[in-house]
């Protein structure tokens, strides 16, 4: 599993998993703070439609952490005001950086949490749709 497609994964679960995660590595090895999780903006960028070019929709606060374990260092960044999540993101990537062995039984988890994830938004698709008004079938 790719670093973009983990990370999605953890923030979207609202953390726990990664919080279950970093203690996991925590309790087992030593980890050097680089940065403490500190706050900043990020400019973000979409695809117009149309011509297809990229353009800056504007700016999101975020919060940054970076964390080294057994000489890897890990990023951790989230959009919002989220020190622990950040910090738990960075340990997760150092620890995927490192190959330590723990990170080999975590791809099963992720995975598992990745269908209930996608199951919870077609479920919710299926509420949106079932409330949508056909027009078409409306007498005027």
């Amino acid at each position: 599993m790719n670093r973009k497609r983990r990370t999605e994964i953890l923030i979207q679960n609202g953390g726990n998993l990664a919080k279950e995660l970093a203690e996991v590595i925590k309790k087992k090895y030593e980890y050097q703070p680089i940065s403490e999780p500190e706050y900043g903006l990020t400019m973000i960028k979409m695809r117009e439609s149309a011509k297809k070019s990229l353009f800056y929709i504007g700016e999101v606060m975020v919060t940054e952490a970076k964390v080294e374990i057994n000489q890897s260092i890990g990023i951790g960044i989230v959009i919002g005001m989220e020190d622990e999540l950040a910090q738990h993101l960075a340990i997760i990537d150092a620890a995927y950086r490192a190959n330590l062995p723990e990170t080999v039984e975590w791809e099963p988890v992720l995975e598992t949490t990745a269908k209930q994830l996608e199951e919870q938004r077609a479920r919710e698709q299926r509420v949106i749709f079932e409330t949508k008004v056909d027009f078409e079938t409306m007498e005027v």
